[in-house]
């Protein structure tokens, strides 16, 4: 993991245990990540490792939608807004 995919995996886990010690029964997350190349197949590590973040806390993940876009400066980036249940 590098250091930015690092710092958002601890982000999204803290996020999913706060929402744990609350009583929540469902959590909602977006994850962004720049789109090096949209037209090939590629594994998505630094969202894998947030994802596992999240479920590392007691959630496990129900469902997701995914968005693609355009920046400003013409780069891509990729959402995932990913529910996720405890467990």
């Amino acid at each position: 993991m590098g250091f930015i995919n690092d710092a958002k995996a601890q982000t999204a886990g803290a996020e999913a245990r706060k929402a744990r010690e609350k009583g929540q029964g469902v959590l909602v997350y977006k994850f962004i990540e720049a789109n090096v190349n949209s037209k090939s197949t590629a594994p998505m590590t630094g969202i894998a490792d947030q994802i596992e973040s999240v479920e590392q806390q007691g959630w496990r993940l129900d469902t997701l939608t995914a968005a693609e876009g355009k920046t400003f400066g013409g780069g891509e980036r990729i959402a995932l807004v990913c529910v996720f249940r405890a467990v």
